[in-house]
């Protein structure tokens, strides 16, 4: 009887321990992230790294998406895209961690990755205008713009009075050769910025 009491003490012992430790790790990993930003903004990224792993735990998204963020910075691009990869496995829904995984790729010149990663996020969020607008933007430098019409003119349309997607999109129209809608464009433009000299230039080529 009386080791059944003991053995029940025990338990109870443990059991009213849990609390108290999940306390002490959620302290350590709110200090660890703490440190972190304060060590961020004075740009010693390394160091705002070595915060977060010393809590590290393989399945906190958080942990790797902020890895991910601090790696980018201090130009560990490699180490970047493994911490966004870690995150976008525990996530796989998520849009944050396949923006910061775009990071690093560009950095690298990884553009048919970035394509894809863009691609992905408008598979999970159709209506998703940054998405719509960047992926617009990299078919533009590529020349390809029969693909970057349709992504600004989305813009465009759930944006009308957008400077960024009235712009790409008439210089798109422009280089489609469809000069009516560029000029449209271009003066619907110079009305969000009066004067804006890329719209007067795409207006004078077409004088």
């Amino acid at each position: 009887m009386e080791f059944l009491k003991i053995k029940a003490l025990l338990f109870l012992s443990v059991v009213m321990s849990i609390p108290v430790l999940a306390q002490i790790d959620q302290a350590k990993l709110e200090n660890a992230f703490a440190k972190s930003y304060e060590l961020e903004k004075n740009k010693d990224f390394s160091s705002a790294s070595n915060e977060l792993k010393k809590v590290y735990e393989q399945s906190s998204y958080e942990i790797n998406l902020r890895l991910g963020w601090l790696y980018y910075n201090s130009g560990g691009f490699d180490e970047s895209i493994n911490s966004y990869t870690r995150a976008q496995q525990l996530k796989p829904y998520s849009e944050e961690a396949r923006f910061g995984l775009i990071l690093p790729k560009a950095a690298l010149g990884h553009w048919d990755e970035v394509i894809e990663l863009y691609s992905q996020i408008l598979e999970i969020h159709p209506n998703n205008t940054i998405a719509m607008y960047r992926l617009g933007l990299v078919y533009y430098q590529r020349k390809n713009y029969d693909k970057a019409l349709p992504l600004f003119s989305k813009v465009v349309d759930l944006y009308p009075f957008d400077y960024d997607g009235l712009l790409m999109l008439a210089w798109t129209s422009y280089f489609l050769g469809n000069f009516n809608q560029a000029k449209v464009l271009f003066n619907k433009v110079k009305l969000f910025n009066p004067g804006d000299a890329s719209a007067n230039e795409g207006l004078q080529l077409m004088k």
